[in-house]
This record gives structure tokens, C-alpha cells and sequence, in this order.
């Protein structure tokens, strides 16, 4: 068995070759097997990993600039699924407390007698009711001229 020891500037190789004699006939070699040592292996795995962990943030920062409408808005989607299966859990739960129900009931219905009595009974309160729906789209969408 025969070691043999090869260095380079920046990696150590080393290797151990494995040769086998043939008894009845002199000088003649049977098989040559070369394999690389458990360290070796072990090294250049870990190289390639640190390799690969070192140019990690590069490759997030490309990605997310790459991506960075798409990913915002699955984002959001996300967010708003969340929220709604959270408030209906929420409401869920109120439900079942005793007299929650009917009490926000109750406040959905004196609400909704205040706002028919202060807007849509007379035409100038609903004309002022427009004014505000006009002025809240001009503000969300902007204005058409």
C-alpha cells in the first residue's frame, strides 16, 4: 500500500492507492484502486456548504428584487385570509357568551334606524349622503379630469 501526499496552493489532496500482486506470475499487478480519504470528502462537502451559506444572502436579495410585486401581494392575501379566519373565530366565540348576540343585534338595528333617519328619509339629506360617497371615491380612485 502506497500513500502518497499531493498539495496545491489553496486545497491538500490526499489519496491512498491500493495495488494487488499476482503470486505466480512476477510483475504482474491485478488491480489498481484509488480512493479519496473520509477527510477529503468531508472537506469538500463542508466547502461547497459554506460556499453555498456565503452566497446565501445574495441569492434572498436577488430573489425578493426579482419577485418583490409577486411576493407582496401573496403576502397580503395571506394576511387578509388570517385576519378573516381570526375576526370569524372572534365572533365565534362572542356568540356563544349569553346576551352578546342580542345586544349586538340590537346596536346593528339602532344603527341602521339612525342612518335611514338621518340620510334617506328627505332628498337634501340624500343628496348630502352623495356628496360624501363623491368625495370618498375622488380620494380612493382620484378625480377622472
Amino acid at each position: 500500500m502506497t500513500q502518497a501526499n499531493f498539495s496545491d496552493e489553496a486545497q491538500t489532496v490526499t489519496e491512498v492507492v491500493t495495488v494487488d500482486l499476482v503470486p505466480d506470475q512476477p510483475g504482474v499487478m491485478t488491480t489498481v484502486t484509488t480512493a479519496e480519504t473520509p477527510t477529503s470528502q468531508f472537506q469538500d462537502i463542508k466547502d461547497q456548504a459554506l460556499k453555498i451559506l456565503s452566497e446565501l444572502p445574495t441569492y434572498v436579495s436577488n430573489f425578493f428584487g426579482d419577485y418583490q410585486k409577486p411576493l407582496i401581494t401573496i403576502g397580503l392575501i395571506l394576511a387578509g385570509g388570517i385576519s378573516i379566519k381570526v375576526m370569524l373565530g372572534v365572533l365565534g366565540a362572542l356568540n356563544d357568551v349569553p346576551l352578546v348576540a342580542p345586544v349586538f343585534e340590537l346596536i346593528g338595528m339602532g344603527y341602521t334606524g339612525w342612518f335611514v333617519y338621518r340620510y334617506l328619509l328627505k332628498a337634501s339629506n340624500r343628496q348630502e349622503l352623495l356628496t360624501e360617497i363623491d368625495s370618498l371615491k375622488e380620494q380612493v380612485v382620484g378625480k377622472d379630469s
